[in-house]
């Protein structure tokens, strides 16, 4: 069956000397595996369509097994995040988040905005590590985790001072700081920017502008989630920390800016 998909290349392997083996995450069909041949010669109508990143419409043929990609229609190549070593970065993290929480080839729309989004505000320039961080909130409940964000996870409150609690996944009011020993104190502009994070769709924020260590601490905490409540760890992760460990190596195209 040939069936027409709105999706994204997730990645792209070699299959023997011409041809390639993409992942395309699909608005219609989830993520599903396709053969392109002789997509590795650089004539082939296929090479410019098995480019991760790459945003098109997809005519593959449908079968029992792998299906095969017979042609494309590019919506947006995302050439300028394979242009610089900081964009691809981060946007390969956010890829990669992707592909290892979907496990099925279910139809995920929902999940599918975000990633589209996410990867159009990179390549405009929004800063990439803020955008991983939308993505990587985002996709909590992908991973099964449900933070409780609106309230005091234990009491229900709505004022008063905040902390993050890893016990509890969720924020614990000051009322409440007693049951866990171990939580993270959060300032109101803390709060807010993990709600931000959490509920804002990507398209409707703007050019969030963040301080570095803002970042830094908000990440820490996501990270920390994936880690001890999923058991994740992505190798694109340890790209991103060396990065971060060598910033003279790393510069990104513009400065991200600072918050006000």
């Amino acid at each position: 069956m040939l069936q027409k998909v709105e999706g994204i290349v997730l990645r792209a392997s070699s299959y023997g000397e011409t041809d390639k083996i993409v992942t395309i995450f699909s608005r219609e069909l989830g993520k599903r595996a396709a053969m392109a041949r002789g997509a590795k010669k650089p004539t082939s109508r296929l090479a410019s369509i098995s480019q991760p990143f790459t945003y098109a419409y997809f005519l593959v043929q449908q079968g029992r097994g792998m299906g095969t990609l017979q042609q494309g229609e590019i919506i947006d190549s995302m050439r300028s995040i394979r242009e610089d070593i900081f964009t691809t970065a981060y946007a390969s993290f956010i890829m990669e988040l992707v592909d290892k929480l979907i496990d099925d080839e279910s139809p995920k729309p929902h999940l599918f905005t975000i990633l589209q989004q996410a990867l159009q505000a990179i390549s405009e320039d929004y800063d990439p590590e803020a955008i991983s961080l939308f993505v990587e909130w985002k996709l909590l409940p992908t991973a099964g985790i449900y933070p409780v964000l609106h309230q005091c996870v234990n009491c229900g409150a709505t004022d008063g001072e905040f902390a993050f609690s890893f016990a509890q996944i969720g924020f614990l009011c000051h009322r409440c700081f007693s049951i866990d020993r171990y939580l993270i104190r959060l300032t109101p502009a803390q709060v807010k920017l993990i709600r931000t994070f959490y509920t804002v769709p990507i398209d409707q924020v703007g050019k969030l502008a963040l301080k570095k260590e803002t970042k830094g601490f908000i990440k820490k905490i996501v990270r920390t989630i994936y880690s001890e409540q999923v058991g994740l760890r992505l190798k694109s992760q340890g790209f991103l920390d060396q990065m971060e460990k060598t910033p003279e190596f790393y510069t990104p195209k513009k400065d991200p800016g600072t918050e006000d």
